[in-house]
């Protein structure tokens, strides 16, 4: 299959420079593909994965991927659909930033022998004579053009502080990274979300006007939920690529709660599952919707992608637990996540400490005359064992982790208390 009739079929492309010249382009193998990511963070998010993986779509088609990290355009910030204008970031931070994602992209794209690259784009930009800028590449920009950008327009239409003049020349600097990337790589096709489908073509003009050159552009859909809520986004934040901010086992979860009409459109964007086995997958799962086997199938593996095999086996393992309340199964590193993740978590220095308080601490109990009621219920449970008696001590009970103790109120409610022995 041609790999641009796959992103058809799975529903990545949303806009693209003319469709038969595209496809007689990436006809040939080895043809060199880019796009950009603004260290805006020390982690992407998830919502990068769809172009991250579009790259790496290509190299299995036999072409050569560029991930470009913005070094310099994150200096600058872009303002594409923004309703504010951005924060500048000191450029020390930003060059850690710069580092923490090349980091993250080498997992999806492979780097042997030059198959695929990371560039960074400040290694262009850094000597750049402001002079020679402005008439070498500014001289090719129509402020009129410009204005009439989509992404442009809105922020000067909308009341307030409209734009900066730094932030409208981003697109200066993301369009001559086309042309670096077309001159030093023979670049011919830019990939980006869809907010950037203006930049990408002012890129595609100046490499044009520049170089001579005829290259492409090919822009992916916003993801979106079904629900209307903003894609990527929990109660707790930020689902980040990152399993140091998002543990494996938060990340899964995400997938594993995905609205069942939200499940075809995310496994035929985040997953390498070919169209046969997405619509068996689909199939199974509408036989008995209570299984939410399609979301089982989605979370194993987006996980296994950005996790590897062994943290998907973590983020099984913690749900299975969980779930069942056989919680022996559980280490220190999968209760580590747990705590990662927002678990209420207290630290206890005493050797013999009451349950009261540590229900209360744990916010398992708003009081200790509610944590008694709720020990003579039975509602509470150490490690898998009933609290029956009232006086009762958080040493009292096994430990299959030394000094950690998962502490259960009802069937959701969840906390983790550690002891440090004298």
């Amino acid at each position: 299959m041609h790999v641009l009739d796959e992103f058809k079929w799975r529903g990545l492309v949303n806009q693209s420079s003319p469709w038969e010249a595209l496809q007689t382009q990436f006809a040939s193998p080895g043809q060199t593909v880019y796009c950009g990511f603004d260290p805006t963070a020390d982690s992407l998010h998830i919502g990068s994965l769809v172009p991250l993986l579009a790259l790496r779509r290509f190299q299995l088609a036999g072409h050569r991927p560029i991930a470009l990290v913005g070094g310099a355009t994150g200096l600058i910030g872009d303002p594409s659909f923004k309703a504010n204008e951005r924060s500048l970031n000191e450029a020390e931070v930003v060059a850690e930033w710069v580092e923490s994602l090349r980091t993250q992209m080498s997992r999806f794209i492979d780097l042997d022998g030059g198959a695929g690259l990371l560039v960074n784009n400040l290694d262009w930009t850094r000597e750049l004579d402001v002079i020679a800028f402005l008439r070498d590449v500014g001289k090719h920009f129509s402020v009129n053009e410009m204005i009439r950008k989509e992404s442009v327009r809105s922020r000067i239409d909308r009341e307030g502080a409209g734009i900066s003049f730094t932030e409208f020349s981003y697109m200066l600097l993301q369009s001559y990274d086309y042309v670096a990337l077309a001159e030093r790589y023979d670049c011919v096709l830019q990939l980006g979300g869809s907010d950037q489908w203006g930049n990408i073509t002012a890129g595609m003009d100046l490499t044009r006007r520049m170089l001579g050159r005829s290259v492409h552009a090919l822009t992916l859909p916003l993801v979106t939920r079904s629900d209307g809520g903003k894609f990527g986004k929990t109660e707790s934040g930020t689902i980040w690529l990152d399993g140091n901010k998002t543990s494996p086992y938060s990340f899964y979860q995400f997938w594993i709660n995905c609205a069942d009409a939200d499940v075809p459109t995310y496994l035929r964007y985040f997953t390498f599952l070919e169209e046969g086995a997405i619509e068996a997958c689909l199939a199974e799962s509408a036989a008995d919707p209570s299984k939410r086997i399609a979301q089982h199938c989605l979370a194993r593996e987006v996980t296994t992608l950005v996790h590897g095999a062994e943290g998907c086996a973590a983020a099984e393992r913690i749900t299975t637990a969980l779930f069942s309340g056989s919680i022996e199964t559980l280490g220190e590193e999968d209760l580590s996540q747990l705590a990662l993740d927002g678990m209420p978590a207290t630290t206890f220095a005493e050797g013999e400490v009451m349950m009261g308080r540590v229900l209360t601490e744990l916010g398992l109990a708003s009081s200790n005359s509610q944590a008694m009621q709720l020990i003579k219920s039975g509602a509470v449970s150490v490690n898998g064992v009933a609290v029956t008696d009232a006086k009762a001590t958080l040493g009292g009970f096994p430990s299959f982790v030394p000094g950690h103790f998962l502490l259960r109120r009802g069937k959701r409610q969840w906390a983790l208390a550690r002891l440090e022995r004298p």
